[in-house]
């Protein structure tokens, strides 16, 4: 969740500047059912924060979507409302890409991607819910372009 991430960074006490921040975060306030406007307010925080770890540079900063878990076996073996998960994250990727934007920091939608794991299984870990090597891949892939033309830039 963004508060325990914000809670990860405090605690490491992280003093570096870095070439390049990713984040990706907001999946656990979306599953432990923590509302939006609290959401809204931590990830502004937390990109924020990257982008001061990024020396200040929003463009050395990409954003990643929260991926779908309503299609993994996790979900249907739990009976969780798919549609709501969907709805919901559809929601939660809004505000991430709005705040990103207008901090002028690059975002990814890898939300689509990710729905292909309904189709195909190999899409998802061993655990029926996490992303497996090959889901990753093609987020690596989908961020790659960015990340290239960022580093060509300077």
């Amino acid at each position: 969740t963004t508060d325990e991430l914000k809670k990860g960074i405090l605690d490491a006490d992280i003093k570096k500047e870095y070439s390049i921040v990713s984040l990706l975060i907001g999946v656990n306030n979306q599953y432990r059912g923590y509302p939006i406007s609290q959401y809204k307010k931590e990830f502004e925080e937390l990109l924020i924060q990257a982008i001061a770890y990024a020396g200040g540079k929003p463009e050395n900063v990409f954003v990643v979507s929260i991926p779908d878990y309503g299609v993994t076996p996790f979900s249907k073996e739990k009976g969780l409302d798919v549609k709501k998960i969907a709805s919901e994250l559809y929601r939660y990727n809004e505000v991430a890409e709005t705040i990103t934007k207008t901090k002028n920091a690059h975002f990814t939608n890898i939300t689509k991607d990710s729905k292909l794991a309904s189709e195909d299984q190999t899409l998802v870990a061993s655990d029926g819910l996490h992303p497996s090597i090959k889901m990753y891949t093609q987020w690596v892939n989908a961020v790659y372009p960015s990340i290239y033309d960022n580093l060509l830039s300077r």
